[in-house]
């Protein structure tokens, strides 16, 4: 009984342990803990990540229904309280920095983007997390409103997220790329939308050799100095070279840019990509900001299938530890279906684990067993569970 080998302790192998005790010996975040370590707080909150548990009592009863497999992992009796000054007191930057970790070995098993180009391909955007302004009044956002602001760098290779910064909902998207280190090496594509055009920040993006592609703005003013033709059939209007002409944009960014007209074939819409990239063709162009959609699509799967819209405790560091642990579950479950070659979706994957938290078999022939196995192994668990 000693060497439970469950579902849970397979997920737990895969994070890099003497990185997280490195930086939780660096935050000095089990100093004068003699029980409940962060580990163990990391099990706990992975764990209600798993399951989705709203609350510290939904995690507690949900535990004691397992207590002989949690017991020999390490977690004794744990109460409320305990997790709820873990989660106050223990610096939320050990699971900000394990993130990074985890992502490097996750890097490794992830498949290239769909694109023919070898250069990195990422997206930029931002989502907004809504809190309640009584609760949490230092994520103020309006007079009577409060929320977060998550600004992710999406990797299109793997479709996982590379960089994270969390804001209050008050700064703007422009302002966190210009003082943030978003990690852009040069020949990497990085596509944005309209809300993102600051002529400061996208010709810092063509002095580091970063490529970038976004939608142009109606009001641009330019001059056309040069053009090439374009092939109709596939929907292109138009391939220009221009030059910014207003008076400070010109300033703010001297260089030459490109201008590709498209008209959207399923709604007719006619739209217009800037770029400095003049390597690439138009066409792959429109579909490099039509990739962008991706990254919409990643945020609405986090907030339906993480829990990070509600939070276990009320303090900013609270709701951060449970952003960056959500976050490093992610890219565990990114990491499990690449690794395994797993056909069927992340959310699919993520129903299985729930149901087998504790189900002492190896996640490879968890992911083999149809649902109706599942079902017969999880009766077959429970009734071990009893002896």
């Amino acid at each position: 009984m000693s060497s439970l080998n469950t579902v849970l302790n397979e997920l737990l192998q895969i994070v890099p342990r003497y990185k997280f005790e490195s930086l939780v010996s660096t935050y000095q975040n089990d100093r004068y803990i003699k029980y409940y370590t962060t580990w163990q707080q990391f099990i706990t909150l992975l764990y209600a990540q798993m399951k989705g548990k709203d609350s510290l009592r939904d995690i507690i009863t949900s535990l004691n229904t397992h207590k002989a497999a949690w017991y020999h992992m390490g977690l004794q009796d744990i109460h409320r309280s305990t997790i709820s000054d873990a989660n106050r007191s223990r610096s939320y930057e050990v699971y900000e920095k394990l993130f990074y970790a985890i992502l490097n070995k996750t890097k490794d098993v992830t498949p290239k983007h769909k694109f023919r180009f070898k250069n990195p391909l990422y997206s930029i955007d931002a989502t907004v997390i809504d809190l309640c302004l009584s609760m949490y009044p230092w994520a103020k956002f309006r007079k009577t409103k409060g929320a977060l602001k998550l600004h992710y760098q999406y990797d299109h290779s793997g479709s996982i997220p590379s960089f994270l910064v969390v804001t209050d909902a008050k700064h703007h998207e422009t302002k966190v790329v210009k003082e943030e280190a978003f990690p852009l090496l040069p020949d990497s594509i990085v596509s944005v939308d309209r809300g993102y055009i600051d002529y400061n920040w996208l010709n810092s993006l063509n002095n580091k050799g970063v490529f970038f592609v976004t939608r142009a703005k109606s009001n641009i003013n330019y001059s056309v100095i040069g053009q090439q033709d374009v092939e109709r059939k596939k929907g292109l209007l138009f391939d220009q070279t221009i030059r910014l002409t207003g008076f400070y944009t010109s300033k703010k960014y001297p260089n030459q840019l490109r201008l590709v007209g498209y008209q959207d074939p399923e709604k007719g819409k006619e739209l217009i990509f800037l770029t400095n990239n003049f390597k690439l063709s138009a066409f792959t162009i429109t579909q490099i900001y039509k990739s962008r959609w991706q990254i919409e699509l990643f945020f609405k799967w986090i907030k339906q299938n993480l829990k990070i819209k509600s939070f276990l405790g009320t303090n900013k560091n609270a709701v951060l530890t449970q952003i960056w642990v959500a976050m490093c579950y992610y890219l565990l479950l990114a990491y499990i279906k690449y690794q395994t070659k797993y056909a069927k979706s992340l959310t699919e994957l993520t129903r299985i684990l729930s149901e087998a938290v504790f189900f002492k078999v190896s996640i490879i022939d968890l992911l083999s067993i149809n649902q109706y196995n599942l079902h017969k192994l999880n009766k077959l668990d429970h009734q071990l569970a009893l002896f």
